[in-house]
């Protein structure tokens, strides 16, 4: 059985600015390093043999300090929705989580189903690959939770939590099917300053 963990970036400067972030970019807090490198040292006992990020620099940014010296692969099927015009914007404009397509692909940004099939074609691929057997892959909060909801409802696994900065979902994979096994937090790191 292959399994596959897939992580939230660490903490950004937009995060701390309520900002809309999707394609656009700006860079780990000192609190966003903080959390790859307590990720790094919550996951040091998992055998990885490959590693995948997002184009992303916030995404390699953490992908480097959770795995220092690792060889990985950046890849554009792993970024976060698109949300056009909105980029860079005050999260005040986001509408109801019920309403991000009607509003967000009026805009010319992406749908949560273009989203899925992104996300799921890409960790699809990864995993098919015939020397992947433990692989860990960055990502985005939105990008990791459509993709999480293609398995099982988010709400199951979230309850009372949040998927903070540099939270783990991890999978098994056999004959392209995923299955969620459980989610993983960095204990101890506050999630805003």
């Amino acid at each position: 059985m292959k399994e596959l963990y897939l992580m939230r970036h660490g903490q950004t400067l937009f995060n701390t600015l309520n900002k809309i972030q999707g394609w656009c970019d700006s860079p780990l807090t000192e609190l966003g390093k903080s959390q790859a490198r307590l990720a790094g040292e919550m996951l040091h006992a998992i055998p990885f043999d490959h590693y995948y990020c997002s184009t992303a620099e916030r995404s390699s940014d953490t992908l480097e300090l959770v795995a220092p010296g690792a060889s990985y692969t950046r890849l554009k099927g792993l970024k976060e929705r698109y949300f056009s015009v909105f980029e860079g914007e005050s999260e005040s404009l986001n509408p109801a989580m019920a309403d991000y397509d009607a509003v967000f692909t009026k805009y010319g940004g992406e749908s949560g189903e273009d989203v899925a099939r992104r996300v799921v074609t890409t960790l699809t691929e990864i995993m098919e690959k015939p020397d992947h057997q433990c692989v860990l892959a960055v990502s985005h909060a939105g990008a990791c939770m459509t993709f999480l909801g293609r398995w099982i409802n988010p709400e199951q696994v979230l309850q009372d939590r949040r998927f903070s900065n540099c939270a783990v979902l991890h999978f098994t994979y056999d004959q392209g099917n995923f299955t969620f096994v459980e989610m993983l937090n960095i204990d101890g790191v506050k999630e805003h300053e």
